[in-house]
């Protein structure tokens, strides 16, 4: 193991935490009919939006400003307000300063990062996450994560998105590590663990219960015994099942 990879959204980076105080303090500011509904169906519902539009922007079927507005039209119109584009990418806009506000990292990801480097001295880390490269390092910068590694791989950059094995292949490269020699660990099993197990890495699948939207399938679950998919549901963990050695891991 010379090289450990790793997912940014929900893996490092609180994101859905930061979604759901994201979107219910934006609605506190709009008022009015969003406000006075019923909040656990909006963030729900919100939360739904994102999976969809965000994966059309994925697949090439919208761009990226072109999701964001889908989101905050289909949002709208469940509460019988339609929004045109303009309106649209002004209310997304809005929200997003709340959403970015609530930014945060895990807290078991910077003791994680220390433990792994202070166990494997030399070891490399990377990122390799779906989105934009611009919004995305725009996290990565805000959360203080920059430092912490050599490169990071986006889908956005590259035109392909993970789970493709390009993805994960091209980040070794960068790196002039082979793929066995690496790890990929993430929080969605298929999209992440499955997807760089197929790839050739070892797979680690962050199973933080509640933090992702993505269900996990029968299949899934087949594919991951196949693959011998390491499964952890901390960060926590992650050092000692990587290393076999117990780590006293005190998260900050």
């Amino acid at each position: 193991m010379t090289l450990i990879l790793f997912d940014l959204d929900d893996t490092l980076f609180a994101h859905r935490a930061a979604v759901a105080a994201g979107i219910l303090l934006h609605l506190d500011r709009v008022g009015g009919a969003f406000a006075s509904g019923d909040r656990a169906a909006a963030t729900v519902l919100w939360d739904a939006l994102e999976e969809e539009h965000y994966h059309s922007y994925l697949a090439g079927v919208l761009d990226f400003a072109g999701q964001r507005r889908a989101r905050a039209q289909d949002f709208a119109a469940s509460f019988d307000i339609i929004l045109t584009d303009t309106e649209a990418d002004i209310w997304f806009d809005d929200y997003f300063e709340s959403y970015r506000a609530s930014w945060r990292l895990h807290d078991d990801a910077l003791p994680c990062l220390d433990a792994l480097a202070k166990l494997r001295p030399g070891v490399r880390f990377g990122l390799i996450t779906n989105g934009d490269p611009v919004f995305q390092g725009e996290k990565i910068r805000r959360v203080g994560l920059t430092d912490r590694f050599e490169h990071v791989v986006t889908s956005g950059a590259l035109g392909f998105a993970k789970p493709d094995p390009r993805i994960f292949e091209h980040a070794c490269a960068l790196f002039g590590v082979p793929v066995e020699s690496a790890v990929y660990v993430g929080d969605r099993l298929r999209t992440d663990a499955v997807g760089a197990a197929a790839a050739g890495l070892t797979g680690v699948w962050l199973d933080r219960t509640g933090a992702s939207a993505a269900p996990v399938a029968p299949a899934d679950k087949i594919d991951a015994s196949r693959l011998g998919i390491v499964r952890i549901e901390t960060l926590a963990e992650l050092p000692s099942a990587l290393t076999g050695q117990a780590v006293e891991y005190l998260p900050a």
